[in-house]
């Protein structure tokens, strides 16, 4: 049997989509994650990971993992579960162009 690389299998998997991340209406989409993630996906709850910057990769395995039930979570499980796969890519989009920097310990 053959085997892809795991980057050419990702692109296959990405371009079988059909669409492309509308940024636009993942920022509109964000409302529903605000209560948690913090207004701008900076958040103020221990409990909720921040979402700026993220990899759009990553934050779209995440919500899908929610959707199918292979991670659970009360209110994610709920909230992904309602979510298509086009508005996944589009929230996934939105948070992932932000822009963090991040300012290392000074050490002494």
């Amino acid at each position: 049997m053959y085997k892809l690389p795991a980057i050419s299998l990702l692109t296959l998997v990405m371009a079988s989509t059909g669409f492309a991340a509308n940024i636009e209406s993942g920022k509109a989409l964000s409302v529903q994650c605000s209560a948690c993630h913090g207004k701008n996906g900076i958040s103020k709850d221990p409990e909720a990971p921040n979402l700026a910057g993220q990899s759009a990769l990553y934050l779209e395995k995440q919500l899908v993992d929610y959707k199918k039930g292979a991670r659970q979570d009360r209110r994610m499980s709920l909230i992904a579960g309602a979510l298509t796969m086009e508005q996944i890519k589009d929230l996934s989009a939105y948070y992932a162009a932000f822009e963090i920097t991040a300012t290392p310990p000074e050490i002494k």
